[in-house]
């Protein structure tokens, strides 16, 4: 099972260019939409929108993707 995340943890995963880090900002439990591409989140399979704390742009990555920082 995934780990239970919530608004306001602080997260990291990998990127193309390394390790990134950020924040989680919300957890998605319904499709949705979000800058052109659909995301089949539901409440057995939530997704994350996370605020990178460097670029501050948004994403939503999937639980399996984050790791929640200490």
């Amino acid at each position: 099972m995934s780990q239970e995340l919530k608004k306001g943890d602080h997260v990291e995963w990998n990127t193309s260019g390394g390790k990134t880090e950020g924040e989680v900002k919300e957890k998605i439990t319904e499709p949705t939409d979000f800058k052109n591409h659909h995301f089949e989140a539901s409440e057995e399979n939530p997704e994350y929108l996370v605020e990178t704390s460097k670029s501050h742009k948004e994403a939503i990555h999937k639980p399996e993707q984050l790791k929640k920082k200490e």
